[in-house]
């Protein structure tokens, strides 16, 4: 059994999945439709997919397709993905789930009514680290964990002016000066995709930029933003506490990880650095670098990567790591390329099993919505000079 699959937007992170999505056994037809129909003809060209739809609307009307996958600006996703539940099309999205709280609840709502699959691409839930850490957390080596914390180190330097110039056009500096904790899932979800718990209040501090490019300036900002760091610290259901950082002005190499995480328990601890990983408990200290570092699996100046800032290329090269268990994927991925410390072929994996499979994808709307609502309330908390806050959340995900 296969489904059909749109693509919408063409853009430098779309066609890393639009690969994969074509070679997955579980998918027919791939499609595109961009804003620019040269970006997604290109698309269709490089990878020998079924064609282009002029506009998204044509895509959702279309019988032809039966699924899309959201690749488009961080703002835009939370209405797309309505539009596209609402014409019976099951939703894969880039993140962040939506930027407000409403949109969120009414995805939530949406897929509750209509059975759809909905799912959040979030590459920390298979961060090596996430992956051992959940795995070590179920089976009790921590003891009681009661203490996490989360990393987005990404400046501004490190491809993301270019990629904001690629997306935006002319008035790239609007959009780029989006807020870091409106792109929390990266952190969060790094968090509590080992830690089954949910965050329940937060209190955060933002750092005012003080750079000279135009960027976060409030006056251009088309999200009245002029903060590119902060930090927040959340409370979780059933006692307990982690830290979040989002950083996008920071002294940092490119070719170390965005991501990282520390776990702390009443029985061991486990802390991610820039470049080392260490399992710790009353007995001593372990190394577990290597179980948790992804083998290359593209060099940096492979021709597919050539749209792709060179600062940017790092987190599309990477293969697996020892941690990740790969006997559970297509035998077509072994060759492809991944990315995001292995994550791209276990997230491609985990939507089309969903939808072939009628079952709930592990970063389902609920589960989405824990890691998303945690950033929108903290942006909130943030510009209230760090008032703790209460955040939403609309439950575990049903059973059936």
């Amino acid at each position: 059994m296969t489904f059909s699959l749109g693509i919408v937007g063409a853009g430098q992170f779309s066609a890393r999945f639009a690969a994969l999505f074509h070679a997955h056994p579980g998918v027919g037809d791939v499609h595109v439709t961009d804003v620019l129909p040269e970006r997604a003809e290109r698309l269709v060209a490089a990878h020998g997919l079924a064609g282009t739809f002029p506009s998204y609307a044509a895509m959702l009307r279309s019988p032809a397709v039966d699924a899309v996958a959201v690749f488009t600006q961080r703002w835009t996703h939370g209405p797309l993905v309505m539009q596209g539940l609402n014409a019976g099309k099951h939703v894969f999205s880039a993140v962040p789930m939506a930027v407000t709280a409403e949109e969120v609840a009414a995805i939530v709502a949406t897929v509750r009514a209509t059975g759809l699959t909905y799912m959040m691409g979030e590459t920390s839930h298979y961060h090596p680290a996430t992956v051992l850490a959940r795995a070590r957390i179920a089976e009790g080596a921590f003891g009681r964990v009661f203490y996490a914390e989360g990393d987005y180190v990404h400046d501004m330097d490190l491809g993301f002016y270019d990629a904001y110039r690629y997306s935006g056009g002319e008035n790239w500096r609007a959009t780029a000066s989006y807020p870091p904790l409106l792109y929390p899932t990266h952190s969060v979800g790094g968090v509590l995709g080992a830690w089954r718990t949910h965050a329940v209040s937060v209190s955060a501090i933002g750092v005012r930029d003080e750079g000279d490019d135009g960027v976060f300036d409030r006056s251009v900002s088309m999200f009245d933003n002029d903060v590119s760091n902060a930090t927040a610290l959340f409370e979780v259901a059933g006692g307990g506490s982690f830290r979040t950082n989002e950083f996008r002005r920071v002294g940092y190499p490119a070719y170390l990880r965005e991501s990282r995480f520390r776990f702390f328990g009443t029985e061991a601890s486990m802390e991610q650095l820039a470049t080392v990983a260490l399992w710790q408990d009353r007995g001593g200290v372990e190394d577990i670098t290597e179980l948790l570092e992804p083998k290359r699996a593209v060099a940096p100046d492979d021709p597919s990567l050539a749209s792709l800032a060179p600062e940017l290329r790092a987190a599309f090269t990477s293969g697996s790591a020892p941690v990740h268990d790969r006997s559970r994927l297509p035998r077509e991925f072994d060759h492809l390329p991944n990315g995001h410390e292995g994550s791209h072929h276990f997230l491609v994996d985990d939507f089309v099993t969903a939808v072939t499979e009628r079952t709930l994808p592990p970063v389902n709307a609920w589960v989405a919505a824990r890691y998303t609502l945690p950033g929108i309330v903290a942006h909130e908390s943030a510009r209230q000079g760090g008032v703790r806050l209460e955040i939403p959340d609309f439950g575990d995900a049903p059973a059936a």
